[in-house]
């Protein structure tokens, strides 16, 4: 049974980020976007937040004697994402990176690479690098190749689309030991800021969401330090490091999913809102009452949405399994924002298409959640194969 309170001191979190949404986040994507760049990691902005104890809500942070991170991250990712879902990703913390450490990582790697996250002067930042030129939702396709030499592990290959990566403290890249061994040849390894071998890092220029950046880089005989590999050797030998990555993808799937209704939510709004101004007053009715039931349809869609999103942060919290639950929450979810976002051209008409209009924005923005974190066609062969009892390789 989902708990649908969530109780007031998150209720105080979602209030300041509301505030700072209104009075930053949307303004500062809407001038991203408008400049064509990411808000760079020096804006005062950033370092306000990150005073505040506000950074990427993924709901991945060990909180000690304390639960309910996931459902925190999904709550938070969604009303960031209302006022600008660039912006949420752009914010400074552990990010995608947090996730594999927490769930992998040896005592000694918490304890040195989190330490930098503890200064609530200056802003931090962390990335997640697994997709490469040619293996995108299909992770274990990817060919980044890692061979021991000595006290130290050698990288080869490239990375692509990397949220946060030019201003990241460290990235865990994963590679692969052994083509030929599939899934138990991938291993997590964290490659820290200013690591020889790390190169031709640049900016990729998306369609949306401009406001944080997705890098690409070059790996050429990158040297790591073998207390680097996430886990050490002991992990990989109990387990296969593939497993790594999907308890990863699942933790933060549904924090990914609250951020599509975050969008959808907002289309939602101009939407009524404009109706609300404009379609009332308008001859003949039959219009007017159409665009009603739309919008009551795609109130229903955007509740139902969030439960699913809420289902799966539950089960992870009580560290249940919940791949069906994340995956399905992933799919829906992303579905309805852009079934949202083109709702609120439709009902705009022209001001829903001009350029420089918000909901335009939203329009661009919103196809990217049908593909972060494993496209939509994924998350429904993951669902089938669970439905039918199939395995998964």
């Amino acid at each position: 049974m989902i708990d649908l309170a969530i109780g007031a001191e998150l209720e105080a979190e979602v209030e300041r980020v509301r505030g700072l949404g209104r009075e930053f986040l949307r303004p500062l994507g809407i001038e991203a976007d408008q400049r064509g760049a990411p808000v760079p990691p020096d804006h005062p902005f950033f370092a306000m937040a990150w005073r505040m104890g506000l950074g990427q809500p993924l709901g991945v942070e060990e909180r000690p004697g304390r639960r309910g991170g996931a459902r925190r991250g999904v709550v938070l990712a969604e009303e960031m994402s209302y006022w600008d879902r660039g912006m949420s990703v752009a914010m400074p913390g552990l990010g995608l990176g947090g996730p594999p450490l927490f769930a992998m990582g040896t005592p000694e790697q918490k304890e040195r690479l989190l330490a930098p996250f503890r200064d609530r002067e200056h802003p931090h930042w962390a990335a997640f690098g697994m997709t490469e030129p040619g293996a995108g939702s299909d992770v274990a396709a990817i060919e980044t190749s890692a061979v021991r030499d000595g006290d130290a592990w050698v990288l080869r290959g490239a990375k692509t689309f990397i949220s946060n990566a030019m201003r990241a403290d460290w990235i865990v890249v994963w590679a692969t030991v052994d083509r030929s061994a599939g899934r138990a040849g991938h291993r997590a390894f964290v490659v820290e800021r200013g690591t020889p071998g790390v190169e031709d890092m640049r900016y990729e220029h998306k369609m949306g969401l401009v406001a944080y950046e997705s890098s690409s880089f070059t790996l050429r005989d990158c040297r790591v330090p073998a207390a680097n590999l996430l886990g050490g050797d002991r992990h990989y030998a109990e387990r296969a490091g593939f497993k790594g990555a999907m308890r990863s993808f699942n933790a933060t799937r549904p924090a990914i999913a609250a951020m599509a209704i975050g969008i959808a939510r907002a289309a939602f709004d101009v939407a009524r809102d404009f109706a609300r101004a404009h379609y009332a007053l308008e001859r003949p009715v039959p219009r007017y009452q159409r665009v009603r039931e739309k919008l009551a349809r795609m109130a229903r869609k955007l509740e139902v949405g969030r439960l699913l999103c809420w289902r799966a942060a539950d089960l992870a919290d009580a560290e249940q399994p919940n791949e069906v639950e994340a995956s399905m929450a992933k799919a829906f979810a992303a579905g309805i924002a852009q079934e949202a976002t083109g709702l609120a051209v439709d009902v705009l008409g022209d001001a829903g298409v001009t350029a420089d209009g918000y909901v335009e924005k939203l329009y661009r923005d919103v196809k990217a959640m049908d593909i972060v974190e494993g496209t939509g066609q994924i998350q429904r062969i993951v669902i089938a194969r669970r439905l039918v009892g199939l395995p998964s390789a």
